[in-house]
């Protein structure tokens, strides 16, 4: 099942993304750490509705951010459609040890479905130039790369845009 989380359930999440950040690390992908994701940024989801879970008998397993907010690196890219009208995601994660069950392709659907349901034109996101799986990921679901931006708290190399048009 996938719903908007709620506060109490932040320490888990947490666990869920730093164990996720520990994997990526141990594979070279230096993706996520000390400072991304926070626990302030995941707070500010739940404040603004975006953020969802996927759990299974009452265990959250992975999250979501389906956001209306454009960030600032996002403004130089060329988009394929007009700003203004698009969903964001962030923070997809699904906790290693339960991996490759196709949960995050469910969250995606997800997302790409209530974007469509409210009337959004398109879904945007970035994925780590370094993380090659989840540039696969995305390209199969028919998300085209546009260019790149950079967090350099995160990293020196950049992150791909993608959009989706729906």
């Amino acid at each position: 099942m996938i719903r908007r989380a709620k506060i109490s359930e932040i320490p888990d999440i947490l666990t869920i993304t730093q164990a996720c950040a520990k994997k990526m690390q141990e594979n070279g992908i230096f993706q996520w750490n000390e400072h991304y994701p926070s626990k302030e940024a995941f707070q500010k989801d739940i404040e603004r509705g975006e953020l969802f879970v996927v759990e299974e008998k009452n265990t959250v397993q992975g999250t979501i951010v389906i956001s209306t907010l454009m960030d600032e690196e996002y403004k130089p890219i060329q988009w394929l459609t007009p700003n203004g009208n698009s969903v964001y995601i962030h923070r997809l994660s699904v906790h290693p040890n339960l991996q490759g069950k196709g949960l995050a392709q469910q969250m995606m659907d997800f997302a790409e479905n209530h974007a469509s349901e409210h009337r959004f034109v398109s879904v945007r996101l970035d994925t780590f130039s370094q993380n090659k799986r989840n540039q696969r990921f995305y390209e199969q679901r028919g998300y085209q790369k546009l260019g790149d931006i950079y967090f350099p708290k995160q990293s020196e190399h950049p992150f791909h845009c993608y959009e989706l048009v729906l």
